[in-house]
């Protein structure tokens, strides 16, 4: 059974950092996309960064490019976040997931099968 479990949410002012983790466990192979979504109440869960365990290519929304960066061990079962300027529109409630398979530019929520619990982020202007 997958398990993914979040941690490194909290509370930063404008223009802070937060580093978000998500360990992986009971997915054995590195043939996966790893990925971290954001949602805030009433919108849907929009895709900020993703990669892919074989080869660790990364694709990041248009929002967050030049300012987020996601990495993995590796042994590719962390996944980490680093995020700096943060700004208040990143405000949110961010989740793991993950899928079989080479990340695309565009990741979409319903095609990922796994989700850890989320953490939250907040940023204050």
């Amino acid at each position: 059974q997958v398990h993914l479990v979040e941690s490194g949410g909290g509370s930063v002012q404008s223009g802070g950092s937060l580093r978000l983790s998500c360990a992986v466990s009971g997915y054995t192979t590195s043939n996966k996309c790893t990925g971290w979504f954001r949602q805030v109440p009433g919108k849907e869960r929009e895709g900020v960064a993703f990669i892919t365990g074989f080869g660790g290519a990364a694709a990041y929304a248009d929002s967050v490019k030049g300012r987020f960066t996601i990495s993995q061990t590796n042994d590719k079962n962390t996944v980490y976040l680093q995020m700096d300027s943060l700004k208040p529109e990143d405000t949110g409630m961010y989740y793991c997931a993950l899928r079989g398979g080479y990340c695309y530019m565009k990741n979409s929520a319903p095609d990922f099968s796994d989700w850890g619990q989320g953490t939250q982020v907040t940023v204050s202007s």
